[in-house]
């Protein structure tokens, strides 16, 4: 019996020892996970850092100076190129190296190294879909230029001297919480996550679609309903601007694909939202003689921030914006003589082409009256808790082959099987020397020399200078397409269906200093229809450009805080667009009270997506579902994906075709009208909102309905944002969903001295533990902006410093 307790007093705390050290699904190794000296409780931070450090760096070439000012952005001041870099990867992980790291690991397909089986799929996405093949292409790019590579190089060796200088207690939590430990930063890291970057930015592919959609409905209704230029537009180029070039011969159509679209013999949805404006405006129109410059991004929120601030000055340089946690170098900002910002422009860069194999080895593939080798890449998925896996992709001269068989995960609903990905972003590239140029930049010139080198993701570059000229460049490395090439699925066995050359990056669209003084995107057309060349048949919806535009016009004696208001505008001209159509058509007599009451708040509606707006919420409620009462009987077929007519089409038939046969609901007997189907869509709102909030009252405001939050970067719970109680909406200027929305605000005046004003919805640090974790959010949902602190020397004493570092090499 002795021996029996003996035993057990042995195998019992063994047991427990080994539960208690490790991770159980969801569940961190609770044992390490409390430990009170190396576990969660060391991340918290109860004070601001110590004010004065000393560090001594072998990597830094000279002394570098980093201050901190109370938002706990850093101002790092350095002798040279390198060390300016350097300390950028430094403080960057410093601050966010969970972040790098899991997003880079996402990018690469290898968070089932970190999470298990569960994330395969995910992982088999990335790298079919050519992820790690396009980062390895683009970091030739970079190193084949003596900067770039130096930036690169010296970018890394700060986040890996930082790495180094971790222990157990300091390590981020959440590698606590998901036990695993930080590794080597390499280049190819950098590589990744702005080929990233570019994955999200190209909203998606919908020739699967439109491809199912012709072969349905054929050529002429496709032609009707998808139109290759919107009803309503307001481009971002001026119209009338005058192109001072000669184009190009543009390739041929082949005759296949004009057979296809004048006879009925034809062989993931975009998503509105991730979208953006910014715009800038001429000293004439602006209360100090010098331009104005506004820009705010719309990405999907998260905590940490997808932004990290940080102002950058060495001999040459002295800038000050926000760069992407992994890459060196600011993406959006300012410097003493100029100021930048991006939208996406949503260029047709992302291709499908039908393969024809030989056999089911796919190892030949039939292309220009031959059969050729397919390049098989092997890729290997390590497993945390399981065996590697071994994918093998098949690659032709388009590019991998994404899937033979569709995986049951959302983001291959949009991908046919057994088709080629041409994507520009697999291509060899240096998008780095654009910023590398630009943060350094001093006139238009200078301007026009760093965009040649950005290749992709294709943005709106919005410029302005102290020099008074304003201008924007709908940029990027543009395919020579014939038109309408890659609005359906392309035929892979012919030549003539490849992409043709490139659009001379001095002819991509561009206007300087236009006769109204300012200049605008928001992700709508790029051009009107007379510019030469194929860009997309499709672009953002134009209301929030319109907008834009009408109030720019409007204004006159311009400031910063004016510049504010507008990025916080609410205003719906698509509820300006269907109200006087939709409302009308109302049977009042058979509405029940809240329906009543409800129509009554519509009619007396200003329009405005305020966060206290209850007619805000039935409308947005009442014209989605009007958009499915419409379109689903017709594109709805679960076997055969297929998308809906735009927005904009879906109104034009409203105001000119209410007759349309559209409207009737082929599933049932009976022939609907536009006016049944705007009378059940509006009950339907109504009863919805009142089923899930009750009677009509605060809960049906539209910030709450909305329910706006920044979730954590791996939703991890708790560590999210709350609920946000603010306005906005995707069809209005501050386009503003559930957790897509600007993520960043920055308005910029230039003059003898830039004044700089900016925010975003987090914080510097990356860890949910600090005080800096989110501390900016309020201010965000309020709409204001903090005055960025543009420091002209480490002893400036215009802002106030919290914190000092000292690096030294010895």
């Amino acid at each position: 019996m002795n021996r029996v307790k003996a035993l057990l007093c042995i195998v019992i705390p063994i047991l427990l020892g080994y539960m208690l050290n490790t991770k159980f699904g969801d569940l961190p190794p609770l044992l390490k996970f409390l430990n009170p000296f190396t576990g969660f409780w060391q991340n918290a931070e109860r004070s601001a850092p110590s004010k004065n450090k000393k560090l001594v760096l072998k990597n830094a070439h000279d002394k570098i100076e980093i201050l901190f000012d109370d938002r706990m952005i850093p101002h790092v001041f350095a002798q040279n190129d390198h060390d300016v870099y350097y300390a950028q990867g430094y403080v960057t992980a410093m601050h966010r190296l969970w972040q790098m790291d899991f997003q880079t690991r996402f990018a690469a397909g290898r968070i089932s190294e970190v999470v298990g089986a569960k994330a395969i799929e995910v992982d088999k996405y990335q790298r079919r879909m050519g992820m790690m093949y396009g980062a390895e292409n683009s970091l030739k790019g970079m190193m084949a230029d003596p900067k770039s590579k130096e930036m690169i190089l010296a970018y890394t060796a700060g986040i890996n001297d930082y790495i180094k200088s971790l222990d157990k207690r300091k390590l981020p939590v959440e590698y606590k919480l998901l036990d695993f430990k930080p590794e080597q930063w390499t280049p190819i890291k950098c590589a990744l996550l702005l080929k990233q970057m570019s994955a999200v930015l190209a909203m998606g592919s919908d020739e699967f679609y439109m491809t199912n959609i012709l072969n349905k409905y054929g050529p002429e209704i496709t032609k009707d309903l998808f139109p290759d230029y919107p009803f309503k537009e307001d481009p971002i180029i001026p119209v009338g601007t005058k192109w001072d070039f000669k184009p190009l011969p543009i390739p041929a159509t082949p005759k296949s694909f004009t057979e296809m679209m004048s006879t009925g013999n034809a062989t993931k949805q975009k998503v509105e939202g991730i979208g953006s404006n910014n715009w800038a405006v001429s000293g004439i129109k602006t209360a100090s003689g010098f331009p104005v410059l506004a820009n705010d991004p719309h990405l999907d929120l998260s905590l940490p921030s997808i932004w990290y601030q940080i102002q950058l000055h060495a001999p040459g340089i002295n800038t000050y914006g926000v760069s992407l946690p992994g890459a060196p170098g600011v993406i959006i900002g300012f410097n003493q003589n100029i100021a930048w910002g991006v939208t996406n422009v949503a260029a047709d860069v992302l291709d499908f082409y039908q393969i024809k194999f030989k056999d089911d080895k796919h190892d030949s593939y039939w292309y220009n009256n031959k059969w050729n080798a397919t390049k098989p890449r092997y890729e290997t998925i390590k497993i945390k808790g399981g065996k590697d896996v071994i994918d093998t992709v098949y690659y032709t001269h388009h590019g991998p082959i994404v899937y033979f068989q569709k995986p049951n995960y959302s983001r291959a609903n949009n991908v046919p099987t057994g088709h080629a990905l041409r994507w520009i972003a697999h291509d060899k590239s240096n998008e780095l020397k654009t910023f590398y140029l630009m943060n350094r930049a001093k006139n238009y010139d200078d301007y026009r020399k760093a965009l040649p080198y950005f290749t992709a993701p294709a943005q709106n570059f919005i410029f302005a200078s102290a020099d008074n000229d304003i201008a924007i460049t709908p940029n990027g490395k543009f395919p020579l397409k014939w038109k309408n090439q890659g609005k359906f699925i392309l035929d892979g066995t012919d030549p003539s269906n490849d992409w043709q050359g490139w659009i001379p990056a001095s002819q991509n669209p561009t206007v300087k200093n236009p006769p109204r003084n300012f200049v605008s995107s928001a992700n709508q057309s790029s051009t009107d229809p007379t510019y030469p060349y194929y860009i997309n048949w499709e672009f953002s919806p134009y209301e929030r450009g319109k907008r834009i535009n009408d109030r720019l016009a409007a204004m006159k004696n311009i400031t910063a805080d004016s510049m504010r208001n507008l990025q916080m505008d609410s205003y719906s001209i698509m509820a300006e667009n269907l109200i006087p159509y939709i409302l009308p058509l109302v049977n009042n007599a058979e509405l029940n009270a809240t329906q009543k009451e409800s129509y009554n708040l519509i009619t007396k509606w200003n329009k405005y997506f305020d966060a206290k707006s209850i007619a805000a919420s039935v409308f947005d409620l009442w014209t989605k579902r009007l958009s499915t009462e419409i379109w689903e009987d017709d594109f709805g077929d679960k076997d055969v994906p297929m998308r809906y007519p735009s927005r904009d089409r879906t109104i034009e038939l409203i105001q000119k075709n209410p007759n349309s046969k559209w409207f009737d609901n082929v599933k049932t007997s009976k022939k609907e009208t536009l006016a049944d189907l705007v009378n059940s869509s509006f009950k339907y709102a109504c009863d919805s909102l009142e089923r899930k909030y009750g009677p009509i009252g605060e809960e049906w405001q539209w910030g709450n309905f909305k329910n706006s939050n920044v979730p954590h970067l791996a939703k991890i719970p708790g560590f999210g944002s709350k609920k946000l109680l603010i306005g906005g909406s995707k069809s209005t200027v501050n386009a503003l969903s559930e957790s897509n929305g600007p993520s960043w605000r920055m308005v910029i005046e230039l003059g003898k001295t830039p004044k700089g004003h900016g925010v975003y919805p987090g914080g510097q640090s990356g860890n949910p533990g600090s005080p800096f974790y989110d501390n900016m959010i309020d201010t965000w949902a309020e709409g204001k902006l903090y005055d960025l602190f543009f420091m002209q020397s480490p002893d400036d004493k215009g802002g106030k410093i919290i914190s000092r570092y000292k690096i030294s090499k010895k």
